[in-house]
């Protein structure tokens, strides 16, 4: 019998979407997958010629279970410069992706009853974590009209003698929103008030942005100590399966963490720190070539929703996924279908167009869908078209 806390999970709707679109390819049909949150781009030649040196090189002992101190150097040094932040490579801890990076926050800091606030939509694992580290999830629900952001008195509303921390993800999986530094600064006047809140701030597509410089929360000096910034190399990089995260914390959470993942992971892959600590010490120009690829993306994606009868779409401003209110369809029947929430829609989707997408259900928006538009003009012009002509 497995455990209480295991069954207490739910399984991810996006490997689960990506699962069911395989069988069907297995079955010989055409399936366009706009499920799958990565870019389809391969990794820079640069950093995988780092990886290649790294194991002629023999890089295949343990590494020190924060990493190498030259790759905590270098993402220090990449905090300065693209950042303004100033941090000690002691406050550096990298780990098998910025997945597991949250997780060993979460576990370090939230006892039992803690009170975890998460704007919605959110990213599927954020409440799934929470729920593992035995805490409690406050969801602030948003909605398309307000952009998929909080505001600072949903987020004063929120907080309570409880309240352990909040998960900030600013450009936004699913909704491809971002944050101002304006609207930062107003969450930080707020939460300056509550000294014993950590906010984690996920910054993994800080450089899948279309509007210019990226805006930590972390920047602001009133709660600066109690930031902890998530990133890594997956999105911007495309470097997805090469499986590394990081955090840049409070000493004594970056020292909890790696206390943590001593016992259960140790050192990410010796290999894979070499091929990162190339990528944060050569320059952008990789990342704006394909950061202006989907961009183009985006806007070809925008007008192919808006042909969609029913669609209600925000303008994302970074991140590659669009994020639809199809509320219209919700109610819906055909040919003995029952479309009663946003998965029995994507389910439609998949069956019918051969399109895989994912359902908002498990992002918190019930009556969304994600579409991931990282892949070519084509596929993302014949994927709409297919599900155009469903819904009709």
């Amino acid at each position: 019998m497995i455990s209480k806390r295991l069954s207490s999970l739910s399984p991810s709707e996006t490997l689960i979407m990506s699962q069911k679109s395989t069988e069907l390819k297995t079955k010989g049909i055409d399936v366009i997958n706009l499920s799958v949150g990565e870019p389809d781009f391969f990794t820079p030649t640069f950093i995988k010629k780092a990886a290649k040196i790294a194991i002629d090189e023999n890089y295949s002992f343990y590494s020190p279970v924060p990493g190498y101190l030259s790759l905590r150097n270098a993402i220090t040094k990449k905090l300065k410069r693209e950042n303004n932040l100033k941090y000690t490579t002691e406050q550096i801890v990298c780990s098998n992706g910025a997945k597991q990076s949250i997780c060993n926050v979460l576990l370090s800091i939230i006892n039992k009853g803690d009170e975890v606030i998460i704007p919605s939509p959110y990213w599927v694992s954020y409440v799934e974590m929470v729920k593992f580290a035995e805490g409690t999830n406050i969801i602030i629900p948003t909605n398309i009209e307000q952009d998929f952001k909080i505001t600072p008195e949903q987020l004063e509303n929120a907080i309570s003698s409880q309240t352990k921390a909040i998960i900030i993800c600013s450009p936004s999986n699913p909704t491809g929103s971002i944050y101002s530094k304006d609207e930062l600064k107003n969450f930080s006047k707020i939460l300056e008030k509550y000294t014993n809140i950590i906010i984690i701030s996920d910054e993994i597509y800080e450089h899948i942005n279309y509007i210019g410089k990226h805006e930590s929360i972390a920047q602001f000096k009133n709660i600066h100590d109690r930031v902890v910034i998530v990133n890594g190399i997956s999105k911007a990089y495309a470097m997805t399966g090469w499986r590394l995260g990081w955090i840049a914390a409070p000493t004594w959470i970056a020292d909890a963490c790696s206390k943590l993942q001593s016992q259960y992971t140790s050192g990410a892959s010796s290999i894979t720190q070499k091929a990162a600590e190339a990528a944060y010490n050569g320059n952008l120009d990789c990342v704006k070539i394909m950061c202006k690829i989907f961009k183009h993306r985006l806007n070809l994606m925008i007008k192919l929703c808006l042909d969609i009868p029913g669609f209600k779409i925000n303008y994302p401003q970074g991140a590659f996924y669009l994020f639809p209110d199809c509320s219209k369809y919700i109610g819906k029947s055909f040919r003995g279908w029952k479309i009663k929430n946003s998965t029995d829609l994507t389910m439609y989707i998949l069956e019918e167009g051969h399109v895989a997408s994912v359902a908002g259900n498990a992002f918190g928006a019930p009556n969304c869908v994600r579409f991931s538009y990282a892949t070519s003009d084509d596929r993302l012009i014949e994927a709409m078209t297919r599900i155009k002509n469903i819904l009709q």
